[in-house]
């Protein structure tokens, strides 16, 4: 469908367009939502929220698990989240919500906000009202859409340019570049702070996506060094706090180093922000990250998150602080060219789901998306073999990792409740009441 749109002539290639995705969604096979999972997908959590040693909390002290989906393409250069050309956004949001899952992350580039250019209409054939809309325009309908349905928001800057991520080829490796310095990341920060300030359900910001070697500019990251053009912990507090001064409402979100698979250095040099409880630590888990021996036994790959960074959910430590693993995933569904799942890419999902049943951890499955976006080693409209969603975006890939995912939805662990007026005064924000907002 994609090659035989790529010249869109005018209005003819509109009623093309449009016959295209009606007949895509008719003849792909379809998984139907489970409706076991109705009713508001964060019932009276009211905002906003706050940490309190390893959990995050509610306004009033009730433990909220963060149970997310990634859903991307804003980052690449369609600046576009995936499946609008297949359905329309309402659609594909509930089925988000039906999924069970609380929230979404929803990953921009500096790229996106520094140009904001005029969406391809093809990138948004099944919702014709988008049309001719700018990038940050159709990012706003997203979010506002993520809300009207009652799910949570973390704003997550992926990279500097627009496009797939990640690996060291390819650049962005640090928080800023040749073309988008420190200055630029910051003001972006700034901009997008201030531009959803407004949207409670917009509930954090994941200051950076996978920190790593840029041999372009000749860097690896370094964490306390004091070296400013490696440094990411004083970096991410550089950022969290100037979030925070836009925001002062917004969980601030900073990942380690080595593709954020690396939290070891937190303990002797932990990230310091202006305002407490706002602080949640991010990990990243991919089969890839673990010795072959780690896949389907559970003790040894519960060894290597703690030694990477699971040590920080233990209790009672000067270092202890939330968890986000703002990705992990495996395989959903052959690829286009019919190559069945790597086993293990399965025994990974598998292996992770008991883990984090057993930790409570709060986490983020990478991807929602049922096709690819444009970026490097990706086709636009490819099969999106790890998403969540089929390729006509219209239900669910696979049953039985949905049921498993469902498995780790709700806390295993209640937090002690707080009567609103302390949680006003230990948030130290007298009119913190004034402003709470109820999802239901």
């Amino acid at each position: 469908m994609h090659e035989r749109l790529v010249g869109w002539p005018g209005v003819s290639g509109l009623l093309a367009a449009l016959l295209a995705v009606l007949l895509v969604a008719a003849m792909a096979p379809r998984v139907d939502a489970d409706e076991s999972v109705s009713g508001p997908a964060v019932p009276g959590v009211v905002l906003p929220l706050h940490t309190k040693g390893r959990w995050i909390m509610d306004a009033r002290d009730r433990r909220v698990k963060i149970a997310s989906v990634n859903w991307y393409g804003a980052e690449s250069s369609d600046f576009v989240v995936g499946g609008l050309d297949r359905q329309p956004l309402a659609r594909i949001v509930r089925l988000i919500r039906r999924s069970g899952m609380n929230s979404v992350r929803l990953p921009w580039s500096n790229e996106l906000v520094e140009r904001n250019p005029v969406i391809d209409p093809r990138r948004l054939a099944a919702n014709p009202l988008l049309a001719g809309k700018r990038g940050l325009e159709v990012f706003d309908a997203v979010v506002d859409e993520l809300g009207r349905q009652r799910l949570m928001v973390i704003l997550d800057n992926h990279r500097s340019r627009g496009d797939w991520c990640c690996d060291e080829e390819h650049g962005d490796g640090l928080w800023h570049t040749a073309r988008y310095p420190e200055s630029a990341w910051l003001a972006d920060w700034r901009a997008m702070a201030a531009r959803y300030r407004d949207r409670p359900h917009v509930i954090g910001a994941e200051l950076r996506n996978e920190i790593r070697p840029d041999p372009g500019l000749g860097l690896k990251p370094t964490w306390g060094s004091g070296d400013r053009r490696t440094d990411w912990r004083a970096a991410a507090e550089r950022g969290g706090n100037a979030v925070l001064a836009v925001d002062p409402d917004l969980l601030i979100i900073v990942g380690g180093l080595d593709y954020q698979a690396d939290l070891s250095g937190v303990p002797e040099h932990p990230v310091r922000l202006g305002r407490p409880g706002r602080l949640v630590y991010a990990a990243h888990d991919y089969p890839w990250f673990h010795p072959a021996g780690d896949l389907g036994d559970d003790a040894a790959f519960a060894v290597t998150l703690r030694k990477r960074w699971a040590f920080l959910l233990e209790e009672g430590k000067p270092h202890t602080s939330p968890v986000y693993v703002s990705e992990w995933g495996g395989c959903q569904r052959p690829s286009d060219d019919r190559t069945p799942c790597d086993r293990a890419s399965t025994v990974f999902f598998d292996t992770f789901v008991r883990w984090a049943r057993s930790s409570d951890v709060e986490w983020a499955y990478w991807p929602l998306n049922g096709t690819q976006s444009t970026g490097y080693s990706r086709r636009h409209g490819a099969i999106e073999n790890w998403g969540i969603l089929n390729p006509a975006w219209n239900g669910y890939a696979n049953r039985r990792s949905l049921r498993q995912l469902r498995t780790i939805l709700k806390p295993a662990t209640e937090a002690i409740r707080r009567s609103p007026a302390a949680s006003a005064a230990r948030n130290g924000s007298p009119g913190a009441l004034r402003q709470q907002r109820t999802l239901r």
